[in-house]
């Protein structure tokens, strides 16, 4: 099993308190011990995913189940676009990844609430960290990761000038979250609402 570097300190604290618990007392208690420890490996493993290289392609930035899509305005450059909303529970990958190749135009962090990210609201008030892309064609897509009711660490790797590439990871959000994306309305979407997506892997529109 592959893990997220994020999850490296978590798991090894994890292994190493269960181990001296199941050593001094055993019983129940280790028992406990060994489940939050799996928990650990399970949460933070980040499996190899192989990106689609169909042109034109829009992957989905992260794990989850999609909540939303629907018309609205970016939250960013006020302009008219498509969201697509993406929920992680607590048993997702929340390693979250490029959307689309360009460059970095912003980054963007601001504290707020933690709000359960399965509702809506929590888009607008939750604390939360954007980043803004100029693809290839010169449009604009923005990427936000927002904290949950859990999640209280929202990790971004990423810089304003910086290139990236389709499906690369670029950040992080620990236990419980949520990923929404706005893209140009020329966009052609190509999820709904229901449906399950893998960070990096699966598609979910096309630029033309």
């Amino acid at each position: 099993m592959q893990l997220a570097r994020e999850g490296y300190p978590f798991v090894a604290g994890g292994l190493l308190v269960a181990i001296f618990v199941q050593l001094v007392a055993g019983g129940v208690l280790a028992f406990i011990c060994w489940l939050i420890a799996l928990f650990m490996l399970q949460f933070f493993r980040d499996p190899v995913r192989e990106i689609p290289n169909d042109t034109g392609a829009i992957v989905s930035p992260a794990d989850g189940k999609v909540v939303t899509v629907r018309q609205a305005t970016d939250p960013i450059s006020g302009k008219k676009v498509t969201n697509i909303a993406i929920f992680l529970n607590i048993f997702s990958v929340h390693s979250t990844r490029i959307p689309i190749s360009g460059e970095v135009l912003q980054r963007i962090y601001r504290q707020g609430k933690f709000l359960n990210a399965a509702v809506d609201k929590s888009s607008q008030e939750n604390e939360r960290n954007s980043i803004v892309i100029r693809t290839h064609d010169a449009k604009e897509v923005t990427c936000i990761q927002i904290a949950g009711l859990i999640a209280r660490r929202i990790l971004c790797y990423v810089t304003e000038g910086q290139s990236v590439q389709c499906g690369e990871k670029y950040g992080f959000i620990r236990f419980g979250s949520r990923v929404e994306l706005f893209l140009p309305q020329e966009y052609r979407v190509t999820v709904n609402v229901g449906d399950k997506v893998r960070g990096g892997a699966d598609i979910i529109g096309f630029t033309a």
